[in-house]
């Protein structure tokens, strides 16, 4: 495909999602899956998770961070670019807005409804994201995957360890993990 037409596609695609997205990154990280995975085919999911745990790793927003990687696997830097501008723009326009409004919004009963009402949705959607993700790891059938996760789930959860720790580490174990296969390989 031409890249003009994907950067369009891109464009558009992440400028819906961000306009339509309630309840921060994780919940865009589902819709970019459904859009660039399940539709486009742009992305494998094994791809995708890996560009979904850069982009948690990375300071920042993950809406941004996301549409930054998935921009660049698409497109190179010109695609991050348009990808970041397409997810910012709707933030800022409804932020904007509503800052300019903000005394009539705050006591507005309807719109404290609606957001305590998007509450609901938004914890839906993130643990959607979270079984997916989760099925994807198991899916690999690589018990050291599925001990690792289960660890950081327990750390996070049950011990109250700092998630950037825990980041940390299974980085860490990650890299290990990798250099011993391509060793491992060599050797044989």
């Amino acid at each position: 495909m031409k890249k003009h037409i994907v950067l369009r596609k891109l464009f558009f695609s992440t400028l819906y999602l961000s306009a339509f997205t309630f309840g921060g990154g994780y919940v865009i990280v589902t819709l970019m899956k459904k859009k660039f995975v399940d539709k486009l085919h742009w992305i494998e999911e094994d791809e995708m998770l890996d560009l979904v745990a850069i982009a948690q790793s990375s300071p920042g927003a993950i809406a941004v961070n996301g549409a930054i990687v998935v921009g660049y696997k698409l497109a190179g830097v010109l695609g991050a670019l348009v990808a970041i501008l397409a997810t910012i723009l709707p933030p800022f326009a409804i932020i904007s807005l509503i800052s300019v409004f903000y005394d009539a919004f705050r006591e507005n009963f309807v719109v404290a409804a609606l957001l305590e009402g998007m509450q609901a949705g938004v914890g839906a959607v993130i643990a959607s994201v979270v079984f997916d993700m989760g099925a994807g790891v198991v899916r690999e059938k690589s018990a050291a995957s599925d001990v690792i996760m289960a660890l950081a789930f327990v750390a996070a959860c049950f011990f109250d360890v700092n998630v950037v720790y825990i980041v940390l580490v299974c980085a860490a174990v990650g890299v290990v993990r990798t250099l011993w296969h391509k060793r491992k390989g060599r050797a044989q």
